[in-house]
């Protein structure tokens, strides 16, 4: 069992690797959908932020979903799902085809983390959880990575239509590997054994979505990861294109060059569970290990909007990787928080998924703020790097004073956490 869970870490993280090359394929492709179908940087916006709408609305019933029907069937129904309509994105050939193919994207893509985030609470305790979950967030990077050289290669070859196809296709090959390994825990045998106890059911039934939602720390997770993906999502959608229409790289400088601060984000995850767990191991609170991780990460971050003030290449792409990286040592922290906060097991899923509803907001915010941006001050970029960098500091306010204790929610209302005399909400 215990080299069965390194196991089910690694297929998670090259379940999360498919999803975001998935999901990042369009930016890659972006400048020659845009002149494939004639539009600018608004309309590209608004195709980008298709994704977004549905993957962020998606996240609490997917969590709950998963909560009900376990992760193994979970998992791999999302997969199928996005791979379907990732491939379908090729046949369109209109802004409104190519906006609805992402809007059933994301449907499926949401139930990907809030599965990975509950498998890692069944097969990990707190002391290694961080360090297994930067494992498989490690595959958004990873794949984030992975689109850019491998989307524009197949660009450069076969065409844009192609590179949806064939990315499609690899989650196809992702489910047969899962269905032929995977295997629920001995240990969940005992869980649920231990969960149909009455006093287990009356505790479970007890914790309601609205009862969730009358925590400090929820809402205080809510902001802090809003404020992350709101940076991060800059990378994942219209990054590429910044470095093709304003810093004038090819697609195959796009392919070598724009893979760096991805590639430095994929170690600043690991190192950033890695330390989490071994303050946590070493003597720290777990709130002490999880928000040191999570606030430094958040406010080093914030040299992302130096970024838009150098002119020198190699500057601007060390500001990116350190921002990058810094999101990622952060991120590890972020989704072990679901397992460690929440009241029982049959709600990791869920609170995983409310608080990735709440970051997948920034996706729409991002793409479409950036868009704009970009139309209205005739294609600089320097604005969206600007307001990023605040959201870094944001995120950090937010984790360090927002978010309480990190231990389990208790069925009553954190009031504790509160000024005396504030009330149960934020």
């Amino acid at each position: 069992m215990k080299k069965m869970r390194w196991v089910v870490i690694l297929l998670c993280f090259l379940a999360i690797a498919v999803n975001y090359i998935d999901r990042a394929n369009l930016a890659v492709a972006a400048p020659q959908i845009e002149k494939a179908l004639g539009i600018g940087p608004a309309e590209m916006g608004f195709i980008l932020s298709g994704f977004f709408w549905t993957y962020a609305f998606m996240q609490m019933p997917f969590g709950w979903f998963v909560d009900r029907v376990g992760a193994r069937i979970a998992l791999p129904l999302a997969v199928g799902w996005w791979s379907v309509f990732t491939a379908a994105t090729a046949v369109t050939t209109s802004v409104a085809g190519m906006f609805g193919c992402r809007l059933l994207l994301g449907v499926g893509e949401a139930g990907a983390y809030p599965s990975c985030t509950k498998l890692v609470s069944q097969w990990f305790q707190p002391k290694e959880r961080a360090i297994a979950t930067s494992i498989f967030d490690s595959g958004s990077r990873v794949g984030s990575a992975l689109s850019i050289p491998v989307v524009a290669l197949i660009i450069s070859t076969l065409g844009w239509k192609a590179a949806f196809i064939l990315t499609g296709l690899l989650g196809a090959v992702w489910i047969v590997g899962w269905f032929v390994i995977y295997r629920n825990p001995v240990r969940d045998e005992m869980s649920a054994a231990l969960e149909a106890t009455p006093a287990a059911q009356v505790r479970a039934e007890k914790v309601t979505w609205a009862s969730l939602f009358r925590h400090r720390t929820l809402w205080g997770m809510m902001l802090g990861f809003f404020c992350l993906n709101f940076v991060i999502y800059f990378f994942i959608t219209w990054f590429p294109s910044y470095l093709v229409e304003t810093r004038g790289f090819s697609l195959k400088s796009l392919g070598t060059l724009g893979m760096i601060p991805a590639l430095i984000a994929i170690p600043g995850g690991w190192l950033g569970g890695y330390v989490s767990d071994t303050l946590f191991r070493r003597g720290w609170s777990l709130t002490a290990a999880r928000k040191t991780c999570m606030v430094g990460g958040m406010l080093l971050s914030s040299v992302i909007t130096l970024s838009a003030f150098t002119e020198n290449t190699y500057l601007m792409l060390a500001f990116f990787g350190i921002a990058y990286g810094s999101l990622a040592f952060a991120a590890a922290s972020i989704w072990s928080l679901p397992g460690d906060v929440a009241p029982t097991p049959r709600h990791v899923a869920s609170i995983g998924g409310i608080q990735n509803f709440a970051s997948n907001l920034a996706g729409i915010v991002i793409t479409t703020f950036t868009g704009v941006m970009v139309a209205m001050s005739k294609g600089s970029f320097t604005i969206p790097l600007v307001v990023a960098g605040g959201f870094c500091f944001l995120g950090a306010f937010s984790y360090l004073f927002i978010v309480g204790r990190i231990e389990p929610l208790s069925l009553e209302s954190d009031s504790r956490e509160l000024p005396r005399g504030a009330g149960s909400t934020i």
